[in-house]
């Protein structure tokens, strides 16, 4: 698997290195507006200490790329360092709602956040990078031993409370703030996103595209195409997303990728049930760039392989260069 991973990392390094260049704490819930789904804060596991990681890419030794659950319901927003996430993944959490996980490797913001809870789904989806950094306010208590077990670092306030803060501007549990630097004392670099994504030239073919709306059954995604900026603005829920600080999100790429959403054996504090957002296996996806929208097919065999797209001719499905959103909709 190292040797897999280590091969991943030397492919997405030169084709993301032109991407390089350019109060006190209470355990969040795990779904939409309500409580924890036990309403117990999370046992304490054994902190690591943070790792030395390097700070620029293709580096002989690579360091952990950084995860982190965003919450995405109205109160949340304007959410803190979403756009300068190299990728962003949406999926669909209980009663139709919706919640991100953003994925750090070329820089590390100040803050980001609101921080939520984690999701059977998610240790699933980050098999693809090597022992990443999880960062997140809790989960459904019968899911948290398995988190423990993971491939991963999970890192909650009760893990690391020095890492997170509360915002007093916005109420509990759409405040929990998470400081990156004190999880790692640098960024990893592109190498450390072992994703199977393939940056460069787009290729022919395509259709002209100025706006797709991706909808879950109480949320929505849509990204218009800005010729001027020459990248996808997000609006969720009808409302341009912005950050705290005014920036536009505003992706290179968009991946509406169309997968199989299955009943876990984990329930919210109302009952609902939590899908589970099955990413290994294969499928058909929209591909947004450069103005335009491709159909393409996604493979990805195993949990520890990245995800590789092709045009419907079997060639190689090229990114542009900069932010990644991937949008899991169900099939």
């Amino acid at each position: 698997m190292r040797q897999k991973a280590s091969m991943r990392r030397g492919a997405i390094a030169a084709a993301l290195l032109t991407v390089a260049a350019t109060g006190s704490l209470v355990t969040g819930c795990t779904s939409g507006d309500g409580p924890n789904a036990d309403g117990r804060a999370r046992t304490p596991g054994q902190s690591q200490a943070p790792r030395p990681t390097p700070g620029h890419a293709g580096a002989d030794s690579v360091g952990s790329v950084l995860a982190v659950k965003i919450d995405n319901v109205g109160p949340a927003r304007p959410q803190t360092g979403l756009d300068a996430a190299d990728i962003v993944y949406a999926e669909q959490v209980e009663g139709g709602l919706s919640r991100l996980m953003a994925i750090y490797a070329t820089q590390l913001p100040k803050a980001v956040g609101p921080v939520r809870s984690a999701r059977e789904s998610d240790l699933e989806l980050l098999r693809q990078f090597d022992e990443p950094t999880l960062a997140f306010s809790g989960a459904q208590h019968k899911l948290l031993p398995v988190i423990d077990k993971a491939p991963l670092r999970p890192e909650s306030p009760e893990q690391s409370p020095d890492s997170y803060y509360r915002d007093t501007a916005k109420a509990a549990p759409h405040n929990l703030y998470l400081r990156p630097g004190r999880l790692l004392r640098s960024a990893p670099g592109a190498a450390a996103l072992t994703t199977g994504f393939r940056f460069g030239a787009a290729p022919a073919g395509g259709s002209p595209e100025t706006s797709r709306t991706v909808r879950f059954p109480a949320a929505r995604f849509t990204f218009s195409w800005s010729a001027s900026t020459k990248r996808w603005l997000v609006s969720m829920d009808g409302t341009p997303t912005v950050t705290t600080d005014g920036k536009r999100v505003a992706p290179a790429t968009v991946v509406v990728q169309y997968v199989k959403l299955l009943k876990s054996k984990y329930h919210d504090v109302l009952g609902n049930n939590t899908p589970f957002t099955q990413t290994v296996g294969s499928g058909t996806a929209k591909v947004l760039r450069d103005g335009r929208v491709f159909d393409a097919d996604w493979k990805r065999p195993a949990a520890t392989d990245g995800t590789e797209f092709t045009t419907n001719d079997g060639a190689p499905m090229n990114f542009a260069n900069g932010q990644v959103w991937v949008v899991f909709a169900k099939a």
